[in-house]
């Protein structure tokens, strides 16, 4: 099927896992191309420059599209700044039984319960190696499989594999879709995990010629006292960033409760408010050095700016995706170009104007 065919058709009319692959097979046949400006949106006002890299743009796409690294190239011709992909574990596995993936269309959000399905870390490892001298920011987002005896062995293990190909790296430890995996966020946990993966990144940056980034994912269903014991970690062991945040739990986003009767982590617009406030808490605890990236409910420009004045150095996105097409990066970069050049503003200036108006709302879910 040629791509403009597979780009065109009904996608919401097709169940949501088969759309998300033929919504791959399109950006394999070209689409991004076709689609998008062919290369990161690039404006002097959304330049940023995070971790000790260059971001054209801070508009990415976030891990959960493409979990085994087959489109990171045409997803930055649809303008992204930067790709994540994965998640990736070490061995393959099938994840949870489908159907697991349902849109909220009424409240323009997503609930999935995946599991870290995905082709296992040689799989994605053969792509980026294929890739390696094209260029464009691709993030390695890794994770444990289910059945791992040593789950802060497989980040470690994620860090090794992916040193030489990966522009950063993201410790996924805030899926709900795999039972106990939040628990690493517990500060006995998480004092373990980092001290491993800190070490293996320390490790491989001689054959890297590189310190790579390491970022750590986080969920937004945490309390404050979470917040306080994540954030003294980060900085106890040297992370270059966070990630704030992943899927929630909490059906107290949406308007309509029986939406969210589906059990899995619910993203999309409904999550805008607690993911953004979770966001601007952490800002507060990390201080100004540490970076940010901001992801949950990104629906808008303005959505995307509001992020980053709440603390963000950078936003991602996905759900949004599945309402509005493969167009929507490259239209989305150019309103929020038009509005900070008619506000005088560029990324930088605006981060954290609205940090302490969100940070004072209540943990609620």
């Amino acid at each position: 099927m040629k791509a403009t065919s597979l780009t065109t058709m009904p996608l919401m009319s097709i169940e949501a896992e088969k759309a998300h692959g033929l919504s791959i097979t399109a950006l394999k046949a070209g689409a991004g191309r076709m689609l998008g400006p062919g290369a990161p949106h690039q404006s002097p006002r959304l330049k940023a420059t995070v971790a000790g890299l260059t971001f054209p743009n801070p508009l990415g796409m976030a891990a959960g599209y493409d979990k085994n690294a087959e489109v990171p190239d045409p997803l930055l011709a649809l303008g992204f700044g930067f790709v994540e992909v994965g998640t990736v574990t070490p061995r393959p596995q099938s994840g949870n039984p489908q159907p697991r993936i349902f849109r909220l269309p009424n409240e323009r959000g997503v609930i999935n319960r995946l599991g870290f399905n995905n082709e296992g870390h040689e799989a994605a490892l053969l792509r980026l190696m294929k890739r390696r001298h094209r260029g464009g920011l691709v993030g390695v987002n890794i994770g444990a499989n289910k059945d791992s005896e040593d789950r802060a062995a497989d980040y470690a293990l994620g860090i090794t594999t992916f040193a030489l190909y990966a522009s950063y790296f993201t410790v996924n430890i805030s899926s709900p879709n795999t039972p106990g995996l939040r628990d690493l966020q517990s500060a006995e946990n998480l004092s373990d995990l980092l001290a491993r993966v800190m070490a293996a990144r320390d490790a491989a940056a001689e054959d890297a010629g590189r310190s790579i980034p390491v970022f750590l994912k986080i969920a937004p269903d945490l309390q404050e006292a979470d917040l306080d014991h994540i954030a003294a970690a980060a900085e106890q062991y040297g992370l270059d960033g966070l990630i704030v945040s992943n899927t929630t739990l909490s059906r107290a986003p949406l308007l309509n409760r029986e939406a969210g009767a589906q059990a899995g982590g619910l993203s999309g617009k409904p999550l805008f408010d607690l993911s953004t406030t979770v966001l601007a808490k952490m800002r507060q605890r990390v201080g100004a050095a540490m970076p940010l990236i901001g992801v949950g409910g990104v629906h808008s420009a303005d959505s995307a700016l509001e992020k980053i004045r709440a603390g963000a150095d950078l936003v991602q996105l996905y759900s949004v995706m599945v309402y509005e097409g493969p167009r929507f990066p490259i239209r989305l970069l150019r309103q929020m170009d038009a509005k900070l050049k008619a506000q005088g503003e560029t990324v930088r200036s605006i981060r954290d104007q609205s940090v302490t108006e969100w940070a004072e709302r209540p943990l609620v879910g």
